[in-house]
């Protein structure tokens, strides 16, 4: 078992609220879509309320923005249900439908030690830095990936970038 997992956050921005017609497909598909990522092999965790999804979260001081933030256990295995899983894959596909297109970064993907459990305010950080720098290690893309870190004082404790936990 690996000591590092693989957060990842996607923002987008609705063309419309969440509660009208023209977002039907969207909101109708989100239980059936998280019951797979929930289920696919290499998923540990996924932001939700107690509604069971992401949709109420307000983040990245927009209130109109929704987010989706998960940990996978790796690059590999978040990528094989985000660009393999049919369900999510639809959804993918109509995205333009309903989303406005966002002119910069719109998902960041990071190391965290196992079991650890971002903060939307992590990954506001780790959007950021992306959008600021491009992708490192610290914050990546699925074109521009880095392994976890290494090295014999590098753990999921020692040489961890808290900086963005304490801002």
């Amino acid at each position: 078992m690996s000591s590092w997992e693989l957060a990842q956050v996607n923002i987008a921005l609705p063309v419309v609220p969440l509660s009208e017609p023209e977002l039907a497909w969207f909101v109708d598909a989100l239980d059936a879509v998280n019951a797979v990522a929930d289920a696919a092999p290499g998923f540990r965790w996924r932001l939700q309320t107690e509604d069971g999804d992401a949709t109420a979260v307000r983040a990245f001081d927009d209130d109109r923005l929704i987010v989706n933030m998960s940990v996978w256990a790796s690059v590999e295995t978040l990528a094989d249900f985000a660009y393999r899983d049919p369900a999510h894959l639809a959804v993918l596909r109509r995205k333009r439908e309903g989303f406005t297109r966002l002119g910069s970064a719109h998902q960041v993907l990071w190391w965290v030690p196992a079991e650890h459990r971002p903060t939307v305010a992590e990954a506001e950080q780790r959007l950021t830095l992306l959008r600021e720098h491009g992708p490192t290690p610290e914050a990546f893309t699925f074109r521009t990936t880095f392994p976890p870190p290494t090295g014999a004082d590098e753990g999921p404790l020692s040489g961890h970038d808290d900086w963005f936990c304490h801002a």
